[in-house]
């Protein structure tokens, strides 16, 4: 098991994915990746560590309320940008996907503001401690 997060801390709510991985980090069992703004650079890597299952975490415009979660099959995104960055997490996983076997599961949030500059809000700050709660109780930490 992997899981990802993507996005810019610099950019407000746009750093969900990297918040909840220092968040889980030492916390769960899988292996945690903040990809930062550049998951392209990941791919490699995660081929040849050929797991399972993979969890993609990104702040995503679904239309829903600031904060919200929501969690996506690979096959509801469009191969357009749906995610506040320049590669779409579909073009993504079906690069990862040409080379191994893997489930994917996308959790997106939905950003209240992806301004330069800003932290993150109070609604996506919330949905990120939920979020990393539900994970580490997932998939916690063996000791």
């Amino acid at each position: 098991m992997v899981i990802l997060g993507i996005g810019n801390i610099l950019k407000g709510d746009d750093g969900a994915g990297p918040r909840v991985c220092e968040e889980i980090k030492q916390k769960v069992s899988a292996e945690v990746i903040d990809c930062g703004t550049v998951p392209e650079n990941y791919i490699q890597p995660i081929i040849k560590r050929a797991p399972e299952a993979l969890i993609i975490i990104d702040a995503i415009h679904f239309a829903g309320t600031p904060g919200a979660v929501k969690v996506f099959e690979t096959e509801q995104l469009s191969t357009a940008v749906v995610s506040t960055h320049t590669l779409s997490p579909r073009l993504f996983v079906d690069l990862i996907r040409q080379n191994i076997e893997v489930e994917v599961c996308l959790i997106g949030i939905q950003p209240a503001q992806t301004q330069l500059g800003e932290p993150l809000s109070g609604e996506v700050e919330q949905a990120v401690r939920r979020l990393s709660s539900v994970l580490t109780q997932v998939f916690p930490a063996k000791n």
